[in-house]
């Protein structure tokens, strides 16, 4: 009998020792802040600081550094690579219907020797802190695809070109078998360019008919190209309503007043002063677009809190917050949008709040573990999702289908591991996770918004 009474305690103790392990290794995935982060300072923003190759803007902000969300350099394991599966096909009938006032933002940026002549954005530099001292602690040069890319998890299509019409085609299943109605499009002017891209204009007709095959709708989602100001946004505006205003997939947006107007997300508005805006968003501007027929809704991207106003002055119809990493400037944390979104009814602006499954960039910005947000999973996203629904927004945008660099994507991931990196991955859940996880808050979204409305407008498909 004490033989028994023994063995029993010792498998008892074995047990609660278990069960103590495990709630501490939850409890390491969890960030130190996983709703709500402080607002801290910009130093990364443009104007602020120096311009990264995005315009995508990043801070130094003290927050949770993720280990397991850092690509492990110089491994000296043998080069073992799990290679992307075929994309699976979707039983498009099965699917719930497409979410309208669900838009994501969408990049057409990369490209590879096939189609390219060269590798576009997956051969990205890794670029430099503004201070020398600590940039000399961190790798320098260029990645080489297509196993090393400037990405910290790796596409379920390799390092894919933009220009492949199947590559699109596989986009606009996974966007419709996410139930997104909308994507924006990273949009330059014809023979414009972000910094370590390509002019990729040329492709908005193929993207076009591409999503128009899945009933999804495009707008775009205008980049700060060089010098950009009211009269050349007037003819950019302009040339993209009159180049594809007509086309069935273009997206517009049934305001209250009955009017189906073209909505344009204005990618770092605040470097423009409001004043500059003015003249193209008011209706006594010098080069006024009011009640014209290339009117539309300008969407502002509100970083700071100040810029509440300038936005206001400037004549947008609303504001988005585009980053993905929560606590990372005002506009980004969840804790701040009951506020926007209450200043926003009050002007009778859109407040249109950004999503995101996670952040992570140090594939670019090796200095930047900071800035990290582990996706736990998808909680990090589930969280987002319901900050967002909670003030019964105009629109939900998502931060992104496919910024690979800096690790926002709701694409499709795989596992891959090559002899220096380790990518990470969306395991144990399939690389549809993202996917799937915004299929069903866009089933929520739809049926909580049918509630309100009547006190919103309604977007037209």
């Amino acid at each position: 009998m004490a033989k028994f009474r023994r063995r029993t305690c010792i498998i008892l103790s074995l047990f609660i020792l278990f069960i103590f392990s495990l709630m501490m290794g939850l409890k390491m995935l969890r960030p130190n802040k996983a709703t709500f982060g402080d607002p801290f300072g910009l130093d990364l923003l443009p104007d602020l600081h120096q311009r990264s190759h995005l315009g995508k803007s990043l801070d130094s902000q003290k927050s949770d550094k993720i280990n397991s969300e850092t690509n492990i350099k110089n491994l000296k394991s043998v080069e073992s690579t799990v290679k992307p599966s075929k994309a699976s096909e979707l039983y498009l009938e099965e699917l719930p219907p497409l979410n309208y006032y669900l838009h994501v933002f969408y990049y057409s940026w990369y490209g590879n020797p096939q189609f390219d002549g060269k590798y576009v954005h997956w051969n990205h530099a890794i670029l430099k802190h503004w201070d020398p001292r600590i940039t000399k602690n961190y790798p320098q040069g260029r990645h080489n695809p297509p196993d090393d890319i400037g990405a910290s998890f790796y596409p379920e299509l390799g390092s894919y070109s933009s220009r492949d019409p199947s590559v699109i085609e596989t986009h606009m299943k996974q966007m419709y078998s996410a139930s997104i109605g909308v994507l924006a499009l990273s949009w330059y002017p014809p023979d414009s360019n972000d910094e370590n891209g390509e002019p990729t204009d040329d492709l908005v007709p193929t993207i076009l008919d591409k999503a128009h095959k899945y009933n999804l709708k495009v707008t775009f989602h205008i980049e700060p190209y060089s010098n950009r100001d009211e009269q050349n946004m007037y003819r950019n505006v302009k040339y993209i309503i009159d180049k594809y205003g007509n086309h069935p997939a273009f997206y517009r947006y049934k305001t209250k007043a009955g009017n189906a107007l073209p909505m344009f997300y204005v990618y770092d508005s605040y470097i423009t002063k409001p004043e500059k805006w003015a003249n193209l968003l008011t209706v006594s501007g010098s080069q006024s677009i009011r009640n014209s027929p290339y009117d539309g809704l300008f969407i502002a991207l509100l970083v700071d809190n100040k810029h509440r106003y300038d936005i206001l002055r400037g004549g947008f119809d609303g504001i988005y917050t585009y980053f993905a990493t929560n606590g990372f400037t005002y506009g980004s944390s969840y804790e701040n949008w009951a506020a926007l979104k209450f200043f926003c009814d009050q002007f009778n602006l859109m407040f249109i709040p950004s999503v995101g499954p996670g952040y992570i960039d140090t594939s670019i910005r090796p200095w930047n573990t900071q800035n990290t947000r582990n996706r736990i999973n998808g909680k990090y996203y589930e969280t987002a999702m319901n900050a967002a629904l909670q003030t019964q927004p105009s629109v939900i945008s998502i931060t992104s289908f496919n910024e690979w660099h800096e690790g926002t994507q709701i694409e499709k991931a795989v596992p891959k591991r090559t002899s220096n990196t380790v990518y990470l991955d969306y395991r144990p859940h399939k690389p549809s996770l993202y996917l799937d996880l915004t299929r069903k808050w866009s089933e929520k979204y739809s049926k909580e918004r049918a509630i309100y409305a009547l006190d919103h407008q309604l977007p037209v498909s």
